[in-house]
């Protein structure tokens, strides 16, 4: 999962780029200039087709490209690899419109010329939410559940690989009663027959 660049844009008669960061590691030295202005370029576009209170999802290529613009005409792009959770890279577009609109006034960013705006927290944030588990507090939940899961259904396969089958532990266990046993033979038979071998 990564996250290419994060872009805040006032959308006014022209759409106008105020801060932008960018992770280009990945590509060749020679090739990261003309791939930041695409990629300022394509999410330009997208603030500008937007309409307020509106959020998108755009794939180009290799890429996504999840836009956001406010009702007070301030928009966000980041643009990601397909991996990367839709409602995480939303959530980050919410968290910095929020903060900078708390930031820096709306009279310092009309008035502004283009990328000119000093706003430290745009790089701060492209790169925590670089790893969406660490950044947002849902997908970390979601992603121990998933381990706790993944060891439990190891936990299990490791009994069964110890030569302990179900039956023979069905049938030493003293927490089941005599009917639930009962229970538990019929309705292996009962499926029995419905098994294609």
């Amino acid at each position: 999962m990564k996250l290419y660049y994060l872009g805040i844009y006032y959308k006014d008669v022209k759409v106008k780029a105020l801060v932008s960061a960018a992770d280009l590691q990945s590509f060749g030295y020679f090739q990261r200039s003309s791939v930041k202005e695409f990629m300022q370029f394509t999410s330009q576009i997208l603030v500008e087709r937007t309409r307020p209170n509106e959020r998108a999802s755009v794939k180009e290529q290799e890429y996504m490209c999840h836009v956001f613009v406010r009702a007070d005409s301030l928009g966000a792009c980041v643009i990601s690899d397909h991996e990367y959770p839709q409602r995480v890279a939303f959530t980050l577009l919410n968290k910095i419109l929020d903060d900078f609109s708390a930031q820096i006034s709306p009279a310092q960013y009309k008035s502004a010329a283009a990328n000119t705006i000093v706003f430290p927290a745009c790089e701060e944030n492209l790169q925590k939410y670089q790893n969406p588990r660490e950044a947002d507090a849902m997908t970390k939940v979601q992603a121990e559940l998933d381990e706790t899961k993944i060891v439990l259904h190891g936990t299990i396969e490791a009994v069964l690989q110890r030569g302990e089958k179900l039956d023979d532990l069905v049938e030493k266990s003293e927490g089941l009663s005599m009917q639930s046993k009962a229970f538990y033979k019929t309705a292996k038979k009962t499926n029995s027959c419905c098994c294609i071998q």
